[in-house]
């Protein structure tokens, strides 16, 4: 997917959700290996809703793939 359409489906409307995975593309995506490249183009396909739920800790997320995205968007944004 293309760079530019990447930052368009991070801009999610709400600003904590629109750093979280900002930081994350900006910071990690280039480095990032095909599975995890995948798995947030995955996330980022999800409804709003659910992506903050995953990303704001109120829920786990059912696939594993997205489990280990949303942990590494954390891990990074909390450096």
């Amino acid at each position: 997917m293309s760079d530019g359409k990447l930052r368009w489906q991070c801009r999610r409307g709400m600003r904590e959700l629109d750093e979280l995975l900002m930081t994350w593309l900006d910071e990690r995506y280039a480095a990032a290996d095909a599975a995890q490249k995948q798995a947030f183009e995955a996330l980022l396909a999800l409804p709003d809703p659910e992506i903050a739920a995953y990303l704001l800790k109120k829920e786990s997320p059912g696939s594993r793939s997205i489990g280990l995205i949303v942990n590494e968007i954390l891990r990074t944004n909390s450096r």
